[in-house]
């Protein structure tokens, strides 16, 4: 009978979930935003997109999230959900005076001022899209990052969103609009930019890489699994004032993930079999260590806790998620 009245109330909630919500999308332009946008759609939502670009479509507002004095406040009419994906994105040389400043203004200060207006207008919940950096940068192999480790953010991007989660939280205590965090590690599918980009364009240009011998372990997420597990927490009751990890569930070196995308690809990978070791010690003595500890370090994430809350699972493999990033990127070559 236990399970029977779970199912019920299962089969109900989904029933509220795909008729009810109302959603303001923030980001919608974005890498993250775009795919998560055309999903909610295509579920035949409501949704309110937002943008920091100009976007001849109807329906679309603008909004720039670093001027915390921007008002979403005529658009939070009826809005059941907030999903908010927009950000200052980490850069890896950031010319700015003060990064950390700059980082604050759109990630800490500009999703408390959108989290504020939506309480206000009686939102019923908040899902900010925040960053496994917010745990810290590495870990040790199969010791994978959990929602309750101590957070552990060192740099300004990761100290930002950090810092936006506490505000959120602060702010559900204080008015009961349901927040719910979701920090995913690198974020690769179709469309990807970034390192993520040039080691297709490496692997597809058949580039000896010195990458053939690291032994590290690092999470990954694809594009559908991140958005699928979005959707999961636009209504479902137990993800309320939870923080969730994401992942694909397997996680690969660097030499099996070049391995992978180059099979993707339809290329051999020409990796060269370089000791770890010295190959990072090489890379800290030309002044790229954390470039070393990208290439080597291990960041591994354990997303039981989405699986057992929410009974969650990730619905795209890697090596799926992986042919439809290089289907992309050939089909985006080809032009």
């Amino acid at each position: 009978m236990g399970n029977e009245k779970t199912n019920t109330y299962f089969y109900i909630n989904i029933y509220k979930y795909w008729e009810m919500s109302k959603i303001l999308l923030t980001g919608a332009s974005g890498f993250i935003g775009r795919n998560l946008y055309r999903l909610l759609l295509s579920k035949k939502f409501d949704v309110i997109p937002t943008s920091s670009r100009e976007i001849n479509k109807s329906g679309w507002v603008l909004f720039n999230l670093n001027n915390v004095q921007s008002n979403l406040t005529e658009y939070f009419e009826s809005v059941d959900v907030v999903i908010h994906t927009a950000a200052r994105v980490h850069v890896m040389q950031d010319l700015s005076i003060d990064p950390l400043l700059e980082f604050r203004k759109a990630n800490t200060l500009g999703t408390i001022n959108i989290a504020r207006q939506a309480a206000i207008a009686g939102v019923k919940r908040f899902i900010y899209i925040s960053s496994i950096k917010v745990n810290g940068e590495v870990a040790s192999v199969d010791a994978p990052f959990t929602e309750t480790d101590e957070p552990s953010p060192n740099e300004p991007y990761s100290i930002s969103k950090y810092e936006a989660e506490c505000g959120l939280f602060s702010i559900a205590s204080e008015t009961g609009m349901e927040v719910v965090i979701i920090r995913p590690p690198l974020v690769y599918g179709p469309g990807v930019k970034a390192n993520f980009l040039n080691m297709m364009k490496w692997l597809n240009k058949g580039i000896p890489l010195p990458l053939g011998s690291i032994h590290n372990k690092r999470s990954l997420v694809a594009l559908d699994n991140l958005v699928d597990l979005i959707l999961t927490c636009i209504d479902h009751p137990a993800a309320a004032n939870q923080v969730f990890l994401v992942s694909d569930g397997e996680d690969l070196s660097t030499t099996e993930l070049l391995n992978r995308v180059a099979i993707s690809l339809g290329e051999k990978p020409r990796l060269l079999p370089i000791n770890q070791q010295l190959l990072e010690l090489s890379l800290s003595l030309i002044g790229k260590k954390s470039l070393a500890q990208r290439l080597c370090g291990s960041l591994q994430v354990d997303i039981s806790k989405a699986k057992k809350l929410l009974n969650w699972t990730p619905p795209v493999s890697v090596d799926e998620g992986l042919r439809k990033t290089a289907r992309h990127f050939l089909e985006s070559q080809s032009k």
